[in-house]
C-alpha cells in the first residue's frame, strides 16, 4: 500500500513538474515513479507469478519503459506522460476478463479445450 501510494505521488509530481515545465524536478518525479513501479511490479509478480503472462502484466514492462524514457528523452516527455496515463486508466480499468488475458504460455503447457 505504501509503495503504491508512492507511486501515485511521484506520478502527481510529474504531472506538476510538466505544466510547469520544470525539467529538474520531472527527472526526480520519473525517476520516484519507475523505482516505485519497479518495486511494486516485482512484488506482484513474486506472489503472482502468472501475472507476468496476462495482459495487464506484461503492460506494466511497457509503462514502465515509458517512464524511463522520459528520463532520457524529456522532449516527449509530456506526450508520454498523457499517453501513459490515458493507457493505464483504459487497462486498469477494463474488465478483469480482459486484464486477465493470458497473453503468453508457459511452455509444454497446452490450452483448454
Amino acid at each position: 500500500m505504501a509503495l503504491r501510494s508512492l507511486h501515485l505521488v511521484g506520478v502527481v509530481l510529474i504531472g506538476c513538474a510538466l505544466l510547469t515545465a520544470d525539467t529538474r524536478d520531472h527527472r526526480l518525479a520519473a525517476a520516484l515513479t519507475l523505482v516505485s513501479g519497479l518495486a511494486m511490479y516485482g512484488l506482484e509478480v513474486w506472489s503472482k507469478p502468472r501475472h507476468a503472462v496476462e495482459l495487464a502484466g506484461l503492460f506494466i514492462p511497457l509503462k514502465l519503459c515509458g517512464i524511463g524514457a522520459m528520463l532520457v528523452l524529456p522532449q516527449f516527455a509530456a506526450l508520454l506522460f498523457w499517453l501513459l496515463l490515458v493507457t493505464s486508466s483504459v487497462v486498469s480499468h477494463a474488465p478483469g476478463s480482459f486484464r486477465h488475458i493470458r497473453i503468453l504460455r508457459r511452455p509444454g503447457r497446452q490450452s483448454r479445450a
